[in-house]
């Protein structure tokens, strides 16, 4: 059932909410510093309270014990491949189509270079504007080294089934986009790519651990996704790429690395791929963050993402009620969808002086982010926050604009991280 605020809400009524929410009970699995209210799980997940412990168990025993006999006797080895098979679960894969390696980055550059080399006949890669800037960048690095005509086409999210032609070898976009929030249609562009004898490339990294995504049910040729954002597995958690099967014996990709080998240590000389998504692999696998990461997808295999998508919901249909019909006044301006099925798990709003603001707000313990020029970013977790923290952000927020604490030198001043 989703949850929809009306301008009778009290702080009462919402914390009644709390009290009937089947998901409430994981708020406690998560280390939450007092008196702050963390809308920022969109960029970096909160610490999983078994991460602590199991990180001193992977230091003290499995690399102070072990030392390097732990590759074998604690299963490192095979790390990149369980915990993949573990996301896999949260995305719509099958067991061996997701691995988890690299950076968010890398993978793309990795994924996006064997799409193109499987339709060697077309040179156009098929994207938006206001995709998410790495993306970007690692097609443009990508056609640089290539120097053979390749195009980085650049199209509105609403002109991209029209702009699949037979020149796009690949369509690569992200899921949710990362300011407004707007989901794109992943099984209607999928379709319309394949129909044009395109490859699909989605980036997952603000639905992965959000919301629902069947990658199998939707056709999907390939994904990049990150572990540090709804999956909780910290700061510069490693990413994870998927590759269907149908495509794994004939992608090739460009970093092969030795533990992307067929036998990586067999100390042969010639590069030989592995089996499978094995191949996507390149080097040694970051054990430290490997852990982390595992812990935090662990905790999303406890919940039921139909329940975490129906919270996330009403999470965000509760803060936009709130903001229109308290903060009215004060012109913020709703930039992500109001239809909830084009909705990812954050709310968007723009002000002329949204840096400031947003600078006040996290002073004020309401811990939120800003995306240039303009735009205030909320993020909302299901697995810990509460609908009460929801009312007192705004209330917080409210008392900020009403008595324009934000315009201050110190708020305006940009940090090198926003």
């Amino acid at each position: 059932m989703q949850m929809v605020a009306t301008p009778r809400h009290t702080r009462a009524s919402v914390r009644l909410l709390d009290l009937a929410d089947p998901l409430a009970p994981m708020r406690n699995q998560f280390f939450l510093p007092r008196g702050v209210i963390y809308l920022d799980g969109n960029s970096l997940g909160a610490l999983p309270k078994a991460t602590r412990g199991r990180l001193d168990e992977v230091i003290q025993q499995e690399w102070g014990d072990g030392l390097i006999r732990s590759w074998n006797e604690s299963g490192w080895i095979e790390a990149p491949q369980r915990v993949g098979d573990k996301i896999a679960r949260l995305i719509g894969a099958r067991p061996g189509e997701v691995i988890v390696a690299d950076s968010t980055s890398v993978n793309l550059f990795k994924t996006l270079s064997a799409a193109l080399a499987l339709r060697p006949d077309r040179r156009v890669i098929l994207s938006t504007p206001d995709n998410f800037p790495t993306d970007l960048y690692m097609a443009q690095g990508l056609i640089r080294q290539l120097g053979v005509g390749h195009e980085l086409r650049l199209v509105a999210s609403d002109e991209l089934a029209e702009s699949l032609t037979d020149e796009v070898a690949a369509l690569m976009v992200t899921h949710v986009n990362y300011q407004s929030g707007l989901i794109l249609d992943m099984p209607g562009l999928t379709r319309k790519a394949h129909e044009q004898g395109a490859l699909a490339l989605w980036d997952l990294a603000h639905s992965a651990g959000a919301l629902p995504v069947d990658l199998d049910a939707a056709d999907v040729d390939l994904a990049v996704g990150c572990g540090y954002k709804y999956l909780n597995g910290g700061p510069g958690a490693p990413a994870f790429l998927y590759v269907a099967r149908r495509h794994q014996a004939s992608f090739s990709q460009p970093l092969s690395g030795w533990m992307g080998h067929a036998q990586p240590f067999a100390f042969v000389p010639d590069y030989a791929p592995a089996e499978g998504i094995a191949r996507y692999l390149c080097g040694t696998p970051a054990m430290l963050s490997l852990a982390a990461l595992e812990c935090g997808v662990d905790l999303l295999l406890e919940a039921d993402m139909a329940r975490i998508r129906e919270k996330s919901l009403a999470l965000t249909e509760l803060f936009i009620e709130l903001v229109e019909s308290r903060l009215r006044r004060f012109g913020l301006e709703l930039v992500t969808p109001r239809d909830t099925t084009m909705r990812g798990s954050q709310v968007s709003f723009r002000h002329p002086e949204g840096y400031a603001i947003m600078q006040a707000l996290i002073h004020d313990g309401v811990i939120g982010d800003f995306r240039a020029p303009d735009t205030m970013r909320f993020g909302f977790t299901p697995l810990y926050l509460r609908y009460v923290d929801v009312w007192d952000a705004v209330t917080r927020l409210r008392r900020i604009l009403v008595e324009k604490t934000w315009d201050q030198p110190a708020f305006k001043r940009r940090q090198k991280v926003t």
